[in-house]
């Protein structure tokens, strides 16, 4: 049994992959090619894939993924570790993972895609078609960046918000700062710990995205997650910095739709 605040998490319990997994509703999109679940950035929820959900339906049913600490969950403590995340955040989505499957994770949310991706597999489930990583160098490669999560609280919101990720209107107004801060800060500093967990290489296609502009990634950094899988490994750059993604961009979704139709093929 795992428990998360008195609550049972289990696979097989669809009542708390509810919280987790964000539409897996009446509108889910039944007769899908692909089910995509997608995990953002450090300080991001499932509202920065809503423009995803409409652009890329019917052909696939995007699921974004929603961590403790933010939105509906504010009221949850957030994970600060992501040994501490990988188990229950599987347990939510094992009830569904009865249709091919990919995961999307950028910056942050590529790390924890990543290891979500190597536990379902190592535990016999039916791995993803693919993986796309965004906004992230691979795990094993080096990364210069500067800690940001052990800074005093003026100097967090000043660093974060030179990044851009999260709204103005969040930062600029104290009481919803302080409502939203322990979760990005826990963000931060699961992202800025993280080191890849004990697993195998990955089977399926990997494709790792990055914007030409991005400050936090380097283009050798991203290569190095083909060293990842044993599958095929493709590398797309786009014009940005490391929110290229913001607002659902046409081109960014029509990779999307192209790289997990071609995975889809390939199985």
């Amino acid at each position: 049994m795992v428990m998360r605040n008195g609550v049972d998490v289990r696979a097989g319990h669809p009542a708390e992959a509810t919280r987790w997994i964000v539409g897996d509703g009446p509108q889910a999109a039944g007769g899908a090619l692909v089910r995509l679940f997608c995990f953002a950035h450090a300080g991001g929820g499932a509202a920065f894939f809503r423009p995803w959900r409409t652009a890329l339906a019917p052909t696939v049913d995007v699921r974004p993924v929603l961590l403790p600490g933010r939105e509906a969950r504010l009221d949850e403590p957030p994970y600060r570790r992501i040994e501490q995340l990988v188990d229950p955040l599987c347990a939510a989505l094992s009830p569904q993972l009865d249709a091919p499957y990919a995961l999307f994770g950028h910056s942050m949310g590529a790390a924890v895609a990543f290891e979500v991706a190597r536990r379902l597999t190592d535990a016999g489930r039916p791995g993803p078609i693919c993986l796309l990583v965004s906004g992230r160098q691979a795990p094993r490669a080096v990364s210069a960046r500067r800690t940001l999560w052990t800074l005093p609280d003026d100097d967090f919101v000043a660093a974060v918000g030179r990044m851009g990720g999260t709204p103005p209107e969040v930062l600029g107004e104290p009481d919803l700062l302080q409502m939203f801060l322990p979760a990005l800060r826990a963000d931060f500093e699961l992202s800025e710990t993280y080191r890849p967990l004990p697993g195998g290489r990955l089977r399926c296609p990997v494709v790792a995205y990055m914007g030409v502009d991005d400050p936090e990634v380097d283009r050798n950094g991203l290569l190095r997650w083909h060293e990842e899988t044993s599958g095929a490994f493709t590398l797309r750059l786009f014009a940005g910095d490391h929110f290229y993604l913001k607002g659902g961009r046409a081109d960014v979704l029509s990779a999307v739709r192209h790289d997990l139709q071609r995975a889809a093929e390939l199985r």
